[in-house]
C-alpha cells in the first residue's frame, strides 16, 4: 500500500509494469537490457480517487493519461530497472498529490481609488514628457 495523501492510499497491485529498452547511452548493455520502466495506472477505476481529484488529475496528467483514464509514466533516468521502477512510482505519487490539493478560490478584486489616481498621475507625467520632445513651432 502506497500512502499518497492522508486520504488516498493505492495498492501496489493496481500498478502494471512493463520493462522496455531505454534510450540514450548505456555502453555494451544498451541493446540487451530492458531497464526503462513503464508504469500503467488505471485512475478512472481506482476506488481511492474521488471524481473531483480525478478531474484535476486529468488536467495535470495531460498527454500521460489515455482516453480510458489510464496514466502511463515511462521512467528511464537510471540504468537499473529497480531505480526506474521506483522513480515511476514517485512521479505518479507526486502527480496525484498535486491533483489532490484543492486549488484556492480566487476572489476577483478591483483597484482602489489611490491606485487609480497614481495611474492617472503617471499617465499625465508621461504625456508632459512627450509634449516637451515636440518641435517648437513659429507661434510658440
Amino acid at each position: 500500500m502506497i500512502q499518497v495523501t492522508p486520504t488516498i492510499a493505492i495498492a501496489e497491485a493496481e500498478f502494471t509494469f512493463t520493462y522496455i529498452r531505454a534510450p540514450g547511452p548505456g555502453g555494451q548493455n544498451v541493446n540487451k537490457v530492458a531497464s526503462a520502466a513503464q508504469l500503467r495506472f488505471d485512475a478512472a477505476n481506482c476506488p481511492a480517487i474521488v471524481p473531483a481529484v480525478f478531474a484535476r488529475l486529468r488536467t495535470a496528467a495531460g498527454q500521460r493519461m489515455t482516453a480510458k483514464g489510464e496514466i502511463v509514466i515511462t521512467a528511464h533516468r537510471f540504468r537499473s530497472q529497480e531505480r526506474n521502477r521506483q522513480d515511476a512510482i514517485d512521479r505518479l505519487t507526486d502527480l496525484i498529490q498535486g491533483a489532490a490539493a484543492v486549488p484556492k478560490h480566487r476572489r476577483p478584486t478591483k483597484p482602489g481609488k489611490a491606485a487609480k489616481q497614481r495611474r492617472l498621475d503617471t499617465k499625465r507625467q508621461h504625456s508632459q514628457i512627450k509634449k516637451g520632445r515636440q518641435r517648437v513651432g513659429p507661434d510658440s
